[in-house]
Parts: structure tokens; sequence; C-alpha cells
């Protein structure tokens, strides 16, 4: 079972992590904006080979509201993962960054390049690096399952969605886009998201200011370990170009595309997924 260790960030916010599975730690961000770190889940069995240490960024999960609602916003919380790695007593740690968490992971590498070992980018979004997938991208990605009853009306409800439809049923039509395959674990997890999320701390996590996009991108170049974005061959948040782009923004980044993927590539092929991390994690390749 794991357990909830509890430190204090920089303005005393007490924040919440789990610790799963053995082996050398791995910090890992989640997404959401702002979803509770459980929906993580084992990543797929990683924790076989790592010990996952999953934050819970402030407001989510067991850790605390912050008494200022404005440290919500992302560059804010680069602080509030630089005291997790002090907490953990690491000089350098290896960091596992899902879907949002990547801007997330991209301000903490542009400020503290020198902790990082090896870095993880899980279909990241990069409006920290001014890279933002388009309508017409997450479209395209709805369209390569086109044929198929229960994807044509996902996509359909999808294409309301990015039109400014923002009601509950429509997202519930759409929610098969975001995974490989719309079995009974995906049904799930999609439902549990409900619960996992904080709106109003999601709301605040690209606020205005939360960065300079040249000034990161500039910044990374001085990030000398390794970096892998993972994206999925389905997923439109990014889809696999975008991704591409965002591993050329690190000397040393590399992509891969996981095959029959979607946003949440650990559930669509849960092997293929803690293999492939896990070498890279080992290997840096």
């Amino acid at each position: 079972m794991a357990s909830m260790p509890i430190f204090a960030a920089y303005d005393g916010t007490e924040l919440a992590y789990r610790t799963l599975g053995e082996g050398p730690p791995l910090v890992c961000l989640p997404g959401g904006a702002m979803r509770a770190s459980r929906y993580l889940g084992d990543l797929g069995g990683l924790a076989t080979g790592r010990t996952l240490i999953l934050l819970d960024l402030r407001g989510t999960g067991d850790s605390a509201v912050p008494a200022d609602e404005s440290t919500y916003r992302a560059d804010h919380q680069v602080a509030d993962v630089e005291a997790l790695r002090a907490h953990l007593g690491l000089e350098r740690m290896d960091v596992l960054a899902h879907s949002a968490a990547g801007n997330l992971a991209l301000l903490y590498a542009a400020a503290h390049p020198e902790r990082l070992g090896r870095t993880v980018l899980v279909t990241p979004t990069a409006w920290a690096l001014d890279l933002v997938s388009t309508a017409q991208d997450r479209l395209a990605a709805a369209r390569l399952r086109a044929g198929a009853e229960l994807y044509d009306t996902a996509a359909e409800a999808y294409g309301r969605i990015l039109g400014g439809a923002d009601a509950d049923e429509e997202w519930d039509r759409a929610a098969p886009l975001f995974y490989g395959r719309w079995d009974g674990v995906a049904q799930a997890h999609y439902a549990a998201g409900e619960h996992e999320q904080n709106e109003k701390a999601a709301a605040a996590f690209a606020g205005p200011g939360a960065c300079d996009p040249p000034a990161v991108r500039a910044a990374l170049r001085r990030v000398a370990g390794e970096v892998l974005v993972l994206a999925g061959e389905l997923d439109g948040n990014p889809p696999p170009g975008l991704a591409e782009q965002i591993a050329a923004a690190f000397p040393a980044g590399i992509l891969h595309v996981q095959p029959a993927a979607a946003h949440f590539p650990w559930l669509d092929d849960p092997a293929g997924f803690a293999e492939r991390v896990g070498r890279f994690l080992a290997t840096g390749a």
C-alpha cells in the first residue's frame, strides 16, 4: 500500500505525495490540469522497477489548499517541485510529467537544469514553449478512427466542444477519443476524473504571466540530461508532430510515438509503456 508523506512548501502549504513501488525514485507530476495524482496509478507497472513519488499538487488530492490561490499558477509551483526534491534529499532527480504538467516540468527544467537527471514528458502540453495544439490538430486526431459509430459520435461532440460548447454531456460523448481503446478500464478512469480535479486551480494554472516562452526555450538549452517525449499515435494534444518539436527544444531530447495510444498511454499498452519508459530511465536511450 502506498504511504502518504507530507512536506511543507515554500509558503508553508502542506503538500502530500504517495510512494509506490521499489527501485530508484521517480518524481511524478500529474496533469489535468490540477488533477490528483491517483489517476496515474502505477503507470502501467513502471513501479516494478522504480519508486514512484506521486505528488499531489497544491489544492489537489491530499495536499492542502494554499492561503493564496494565485499560487496555483504553474510558475509558482516550480518552487513546490524544488521543495520536494530537497525534502527527498536528492541532489538530482528523474522526473516524469503527464499532460498539463509538462508545462510545470518545462518551467522547472528552465529554472533548475542542474537538478534534473532524466526527464519523461508523457503526452505533454507545452504552452510554456508557445507550442499549442490547434483545433485542427485535435480534430485531425479525432478523425483517425472515423467509420466506427462510437468514434464518429465522439468526434462530432469534440468538434462542438472546440467550437465553444462545454456541457458535461458533450465531454462524455467525446471521452473515447482520449483513450486508445474504450474498455472498462478506460471508462472507469474517465469517470474518476470528475472527482479528482480542482477546477479553480486548473483555471489559474496557465494564468497570465505564467511564463515567457522565449526565455524558457533559451534556458532549456542548459539541460544536460536526456529527455524522452512520449506521444500517443492517436492523440491530438499533442499530436506526434508537435511532440517532436517539444523534444527538439532540449539538447538531448528524443521522441517516441506509442502505437495505438491516445492521451493516457500507460492504460492503452501498460507493458509497452513501462518497458519503453523504464529502458529510457535506465540507459537514456
